[in-house]
C-alpha cells in the first residue's frame, strides 16, 4: 500500500533536513522524500501547516506487564504510546518475573508482536533485581534487549556494578542505572526541603542521587562502558555529567518532563499524584535541567511512564507508591514548556526524544531515511489542549498534570507505515 504525505514540514535531524518537503510510504517503508510529490497513492494525508519527524522513541516506560496487568498492559501502554506521539518504548525490568531470563523476554515479545507500537525492552542488571549476582546478558542480548538496568532500585553493591559495566562494555551494551543511594532515602517520601518540614517529614536529600552518579561515572571512566542516568532531577547531578563529558567519558543522561516543569510544591496540591523516585525539587533544579536540555548536558526525554491503581496512590506520602503516567503528556508538555516558553528548536527537541535515544540504544529508529520503517509521527505546533486524563488510553489515572492547558500536540502516528493513532 502506498500513502502520500503531504503539504508538511519535514524535521530528521538524522539528516539534517529541516524543509518543506512530501513522504511517500510503500509496503510500510520510506521510499521518497522530496518536493511535491505527485506519485498516485492508496492514501494521502494532508499535513498542510504541520511537521513531519521520526517518530518519537521512549526510553523509560513501565508497562507493568506480567505481573502487574491491574495497572497497565503491553496493549494499553502501546495504545497511550501511539496518542503521544510515541512509536516504539523500552520495557523496564521491575515486572514479576523480572526481566533477567529468556522466557520473561520472549513472553514481552510476543505481546509486543500485536502492539500499537514497537516494544523493546531492558534487562535487569541483577538477578531478581536484588543487587547481588548479575543476570545472564549474554543470552538476554541475543534475544534482543536493548540495554541493562535495576530501574526502581540501584546496584549499591559496588563490586557488582563494576564487574557489569566491565561485562556490559565487552558485549556493546547500555548501562541505564537508577541513581539514588538506598541508605539515604530516609522515610522515601518526597524531596528533603522546606515543603517536608513544613510536613514534617524526613524527605530525600539530593545528595542520594548525586552521591551514585559520581560513583557510576567514576566506574564508567574506569571501565569505558557507556553509562546512561535516569530521570536526572538534581541541578548538581546536571553538572556533574557536564564535567563528565568534557573529560570524554561515556556518560549520557536522561530528564522526564515532570522534573523540568513541576517543583516539589506541587505535593501540596496534588498530594501523591505529583510523588515520585526522584523526587520532585526545588526551582533551581528545574530550572538546570531545563538549561541541561538546551545546552545539550542532557541527552533525552523520557518519560518514566509509571501507572498505579488508585489504591496504591491514595495513601500518606510515605506509603503511596512512587510514579506518575507521562507518555501522552510529555510531547505537549516539552513543546510548551521548552519549544514556546525557551525557544528551543524543534529540532533539537525531535533530537532529544527521537534521534539520540535510537542512537543510544542502538536501534534502526529515529530516522526519515528512505529504506526505513515508516515510523513517523505528525505534530500540530500550534494545536491547544487540555489534559483530560479520563480519556487516556493508560489505565493509570496517576497525573499531576490533569486540567493543564498545553501548546502542540501530535495528531498523527504511523507506525511501519500503519496509521495508529488521529487526534480528534
Amino acid at each position: 500500500m502506498k500513502i502520500l504525505i503531504k503539504g508538511g514540514w519535514v524535521v530528521d535531524p538524522s539528516q539534517q533536513i529541516n524543509e518543506p518537503l512530501d513522504v511517500l510510504i510503500e509496503n510500510g517503508k520510506i521510499v521518497k522524500i522530496e518536493k511535491n510529490i505527485l506519485e498516485e497513492s492508496e492514501k494521502v494525508i494532508d499535513a498542510k501547516g504541520k511537521y513531519i519527524v521520526p517518530g518519537l522513541i521512549d526510553m523509560h516506560v513501565h508497562f507493568r506487564e506480567p505481573g502487574f496487568e491491574e495497572k497497565e498492559t503491553i496493549e494499553m501502554g502501546a495504545l497511550a504510546a501511539v496518542a503521544g506521539g510515541f512509536t516504539s518504548v523500552v520495557c523496564m525490568p521491575n515486572t514479576n518475573p523480572v526481566i533477567d531470563n529468556v522466557d520473561t523476554v520472549n513472553y514481552i515479545k510476543e505481546k509486543g508482536k500485536n502492539a500499537a507500537c514497537h516494544i523493546y525492552m531492558m534487562g535487569s542488571i541483577t538477578k531478581n533485581l536484588e543487587g547481588e549476582e548479575m543476570s545472564p546478558y549474554k543470552d538476554l542480548i541475543k534475544k534482543r534487549i536493548v540495554g541493562i538496568t535495576d530501574d526502581g532500585k540501584t546496584v549499591m553493591n559496588t563490586r557488582v556494578m563494576y564487574e557489569a559495566m566491565k561485562e556490559a562494555k565487552k558485549l556493546d551494551l547500555l548501562v541505564s542505572a537508577h541513581c539514588e543511594d538506598s541508605n539515604m532515602v530516609y522515610d522515601r517520601s518526597i524531596h528533603r526541603g522546606e515543603i517536608s518540614k513544613k510536613l514534617n517529614l524526613e524527605g530525600i536529600p539530593p545528595l542520594a542521587e548525586e552521591a551514585i552518579i559520581l560513583r557510576d561515572i567514576f566506574l564508567a571512566e574506569r571501565t569505558g562502558a557507556k553509562m546512561h542516568i535516569q530521570h536526572i532531577s538534581t541541578k548538581k547531578g546536571v553538572e556533574l555529567v557536564r564535567e563528565a563529558k568534557k573529560k570524554g567519558i561515556k556518560v549520557s543522561c536522561e530528564a522526564t518532563p515532570h522534573h523540568f516543569t513541576l517543583t516539589n510544591e506541587e505535593i501540596l496540591i496534588k498530594g501523591s499524584n505529583a510523588k515520585m523516585s526522584p523526587p520532585l525539587r526545588n526551582i533551581e533544579d528545574v530550572e538546570a535541567i531545563k538549561n541541561g536540555l538546551l545546552d545539550g548536558t542532557i541527552d533525552a526525554i523520557a518519560t518514566d511512564h509509571a501507572p498505579h491503581t488508585k489504591e496504591d496512590k491514595d495513601k500518606n506520602l510515605v506509603e503511596a507508591a512512587n510514579g506518575i503516567i507521562g507518555i501522552e503528556t510529555a510531547l505537549g508538555l516539552a513543546l510548551t514548556e521548552l519549544v514556546h516558553k525557551r525557544k528551543m528548536s524543534l529540532e533539537d527537541l525531535i533530537k532529544r526524544m527521537s534521534y539520540i535515544p535510537a542512537k543510544l540504544l542502538n536501534i534502526p529508529k529515529g530516522t526519515l531515511k528512505i529504506g526505513k520503517d515508516a515510523d513517523i509521527t505528525i505534530i500540530d505546533l500550534e494545536k491547544e489542549w487540555v489534559v483530560e486524563v479520563d480519556q487516556f488510553y493508560s489505565k493509570g489515572r496517576n497525573t499531576p498534570f490533569d486540567g493543564w492547558k498545553l501548546k502542540g500536540k501530535a495528531v498523527m502516528t504511523l507506525v511501519s507505515g500503519e496509521i495508529k493513532y488521529v487526534a480528534n
